[in-house]
Order: C-alpha cells, then sequence, then structure tokens
C-alpha cells in the first residue's frame, strides 16, 4: 500500500444515483490507481434527513458496483467526542462564537453579518456555534488536482455554522475532524464543494489537522439541466442485472475515461480492473457541469 488514502461519504438521505455512482467511482479509482487505500464514511449526524434503511441501501448499491472499501465503516454518530473536543479547542482559540441569530434575520444580506461576534445579541435564546471566518488563515490557497489554483478569503463567504441550534454537529466540523482522525490524504469530490474548502482548510490549520490534496469533479446534469441529486428525485441506482454493468461503463464516459464500447456489458469486476488501469486524472475535462445523456439501455 502507498501513503494514498481515500474516502468515500455519502449522506443516507436516501439511495445513490448516477452522480453519487460517478463520484464514488472516481475517488475509487483514484485509490486504487495509486495503490492507495479506500475508506468508506456514512454521514449520518443529521439524523432528520436519514430515513431508515437508506445506508444499508448504500452498502448494497456499492457493493454490487465492486467499490469494496477498506476497513470497517465509519459512522458520523458515533462521533460526537470527537466533535465535542474540536469545538472546544476552537472556542479556546478564539475562532467559534455563539450566535442566536435566525437565518430570517438576516436574509436580506449575502452572508451573515456576523452580529453575535462580539456577544449574543439576544441572550436566553438557543444559539449555534459559528467559525470566526475573519481571524482563520486568509487567504486560502490551495492547487486542485483539476481547476488548477484556487484563491478564496473565508471572510467573503461568512462564518459557517459547526453546531446547530438543535445540537446536530454541522458538515463542516465534522467532515474535518473524521478525515483527520482516518488518515485521508485525498479527497475527490464533486465540483459543487469546492468553496466549501476554504472554511475546511481554516479549521484544518486551526486544529493542527493534515491538508488533504483535492481533486474536485464537473457535476452530472440531468437531461432537465438541474443536478442529479436526491433532492431532485434522480434515479436511484439499481442493486443488480444488466442496468448496473451498463451505467458502470457510462459513469466511465462521464469521468471521460472512453471505455472500449466492447466493455459496456462486461462483468463488474473486468470494467474496475479496466479502468484501475487506465485510470488517468489528466484524461478529465475542467468543465464544471457535465450532461448525463443516455444512462442505460
Amino acid at each position: 500500500m502507498s501513503d494514498y488514502r481515500g474516502r468515500f461519504a455519502p449522506t443516507p438521505s436516501g439511495p445513490l444515483h448516477f452522480g453519487s455512482l460517478v463520484a464514488a467511482l472516481a475517488s475509487f479509482l483514484d485509490a486504487r490507481r495509486a495503490g492507495g487505500e479506500w475508506r468508506l464514511r456514512i454521514e449520518d449526524i443529521d439524523p432528520p434527513r436519514c430515513p431508515a434503511g437508506a445506508a444499508d441501501t448504500i452498502l448494497r448499491q456499492l457493493e454490487a458496483f465492486g467499490l469494496h472499501w477498506d476497513g470497517p465503516v465509519s459512522w458520523q454518530h458515533e462521533r460526537n467526542d470527537a466533535y465535542a473536543a474540536a469545538l472546544e479547542r476552537l472556542k479556546g482559540l478564539g475562532l467559534a462564537y455563539p450566535c442566536s441569530c435566525s437565518r430570517r434575520q438576516w436574509r436580506d444580506y449575502r452572508i451573515y453579518p456576523g452580529w453575535c461576534r462580539d456577544g449574543v445579541c439576544e441572550p436566553g435564546k438557543p444559539v449555534a456555534w459559528r467559525l470566526r471566518s475573519d481571524l482563520g488563515l486568509r487567504p486560502v490557497i490551495w492547487q486542485d488536482r483539476l481547476f488548477g489554483e484556487q484563491h478564496f478569503d473565508p471572510a467573503a463567504l461568512g462564518d459557517v455554522v459547526l453546531r446547530r441550534k438543535d445540537g446536530l454537529w454541522a458538515y463542516q466540523l465534522a467532515v474535518v475532524v473524521d478525515d483527520a482522525e482516518q488518515g485521508i490524504s485525498d479527497v475527490v469530490r464533486g465540483v459543487d464543494l469546492l468553496d466549501n474548502t476554504p472554511w475546511q482548510r481554516q479549521l484544518q490549520h486551526a486544529l493542527g489537522a493534515p491538508e488533504p490534496r483535492y481533486l474536485h469533479l464537473p457535476l452530472i446534469i440531468g437531461e432537465d439541466g438541474q443536478k442529479l441529486s436526491k433532492q431532485n428525485l434522480a434515479p436511484p441506482l439499481p442493486e443488480q442485472g444488466d442496468a448496473v454493468r451498463a451505467l458502470l461503463h457510462a459513469a466511465l464516459i462521464a469521468l471521460d475515461q472512453a471505455p472500449p464500447f466492447a466493455l459496456a456489458m462486461a462483468p463488474v469486476a473486468e470494467q474496475l480492473t479496466w479502468a484501475i488501469g487506465h485510470w488517468e486524472v489528466s484524461r478529465l475535462h475542467a468543465e464544471a457541469h457535465r450532461q448525463t445523456g443516455h444512462l442505460a439501455p
């Protein structure tokens, strides 16, 4: 094994769809081509969004497409103590503050104006905890493996929530703590998360966590021009049959890997063997969106 360790980290708010498959496949191939590990993390920190059985469906779908992970599955709902410790450290550094403001109160602003930075505006009300984006690492610069140099001032993005008013942990803090704990060296994900990276870099810097390499992928867009997502009712991936092989081939095409037409209905293991041996990030085209086209026979 090399020192490469990647991961796929779906939210179990529903089954995986074709866009999920493209992201999972890219991260899997990138890890396997490097001779590294590929971990699976279920990001279930928001129970109201995670119906019973959804995580099990995701595991079955990944297995159907031959995307077998290394080590045990990591579950975010088991990580409360680690997130709490990270938040306490940020408080001690003066980088996290309580905020009583509601979205309705600042709806006329592009980003949250930071009203509670110097003290809670409405004492006695429930509070969220926010990151002081103006005090952390600025600017944030990194080299994306597909989109090139990225340059952001996180303060222009606003003070992101770290823990919600209802006590649930927010994505930005959880993903940084988990990537550090799992020793993730490379993050491969959709370009819709590219502008989340500045906050995550700030948190990594503040917490003394390693900074992974990033590869952001073009989004997969349906025929209606909308991003494929669970919210947009993207069809779930099948768990067996000819459609699995056809969709795996279509995902390789969406990733610009130019798989041979003769491979289209080959067994999953054969397609993946070819794909691992031929995976090249340099083939990816750096446009922000990718049409799905015709996905299945």
